[in-house]
């Protein structure tokens, strides 16, 4: 049993020497590529710019402000989406699959989304079952569109997006 220092010597320096290759070939990889970083978007803004992109999407910007009884025209789906998934979620805007969730929460595939949560923002009744079910009434095609914009504006620099008008 002579050789079991030997072969506990030998992989200790086998294992050493594929560290230290592992440690060399990692310091001397360029960085990869790194995320997008997050800025701070205006939720009407976005939403604007994705009604821009999918000039078909369903506002639904009739409800009323229960402060001046007024039509609250800049409160549409897309803003309540946005607002739903950044403030009462807290998914992160920059992967797409977050956006999915989002939506699968809407379908009731997900999160249930109860109405205490969903905020109404200021309108005299909450747009919740609408919301629903317009986006239930939506193809598949049309809410992986949406998803797909949704990501995109919030991961694309904003030069990108106001020359990118025209996204089908």
């Amino acid at each position: 049993m002579n050789s079991s220092p030997k072969r506990y010597r030998r992989l200790w320096a086998l294992s050493t020497t594929l560290f230290l290759l592992c440690a060399m070939l990692h310091a001397s990889q360029p960085a990869l590529a790194q995320p997008t970083p997050l800025r701070r978007v205006n939720p009407f803004e976005i939403s604007a710019q994705i009604y821009q992109r999918l000039p078909d999407f369903p506002l639904e910007n009739q409800y009323i402000s229960s402060e001046t009884g007024d039509i609250v025209t800049d409160n549409t789906l897309a803003s309540r989406v946005i607002r739903y998934h950044i403030y009462i979620q807290q998914r992160p805007t920059n992967f797409r699959l977050d956006w999915k969730l989002t939506l699968a929460d809407y379908l009731g595939a997900f999160e249930r989304i109860s109405p205490d949560r969903y905020a109404d923002y200021g309108l005299s009744e909450n747009p919740l079952a609408n919301d629903i079910a317009t986006i239930e009434a939506l193809s598949p095609e049309q809410r992986n569109t949406f998803v797909n914009t949704l990501y995109e504006a919030f991961t694309a620099p904003a030069e990108a997006l106001s020359e990118n008008s025209s996204v089908q």
